[in-house]
């Protein structure tokens, strides 16, 4: 096993509650474990800015299923970087809206570019991109 580093955390006992009750919930056998969870994601999270290179990345959008040629257009930017786009999925929200999540792999600079692209599409109501670096 790896070298582990040890430290104390000074937390109110209502959030200790709720954190213990969430552990619970999502099958961790101790708080060490779910704490490292925590922190690999919130480094990712804040690392998103920072990200270089190949990363992996997932584009979540809403838009609005009524706007004139939008589905057409959002296909068209994903085939103009078709090396970035490994799958995407479309979902019927309700009979206005849809959501579509893009899996992509590739350059940062490039999906970030790509990302830019498809949420400012006239009829996207909103997007959000994630994107991490593969750990090791």
């Amino acid at each position: 096993m790896s070298k582990v580093v040890r430290f104390g955390v000074s937390i109110e006992p209502e959030l200790m509650d709720k954190f213990d009750a969430a552990i619970r919930s999502h099958s961790y056998t101790n708080r060490s474990e779910a704490v490292r969870d925590l922190a690999r994601n919130w480094l990712a999270e804040v690392d998103q800015d920072r990200c270089e290179g190949v990363v992996v990345a997932s584009l979540m959008i809403i838009f609005d299923h009524h706007q004139y040629g939008l589905s057409s257009k959002l296909n068209e930017v994903q085939h103009e970087d078709h090396d970035l786009v490994v799958a995407s999925t479309h979902v019927h929200l309700d009979h206005d809206n849809c959501l579509e999540t893009i899996v992509m792999k590739g350059s940062a600079d490039r999906i970030r570019k790509l990302a830019d692209k498809v949420i400012s599409t006239r009829g996207v109501r909103n997007g959000k991109l994630w994107m991490t670096q593969l750990m090791s």
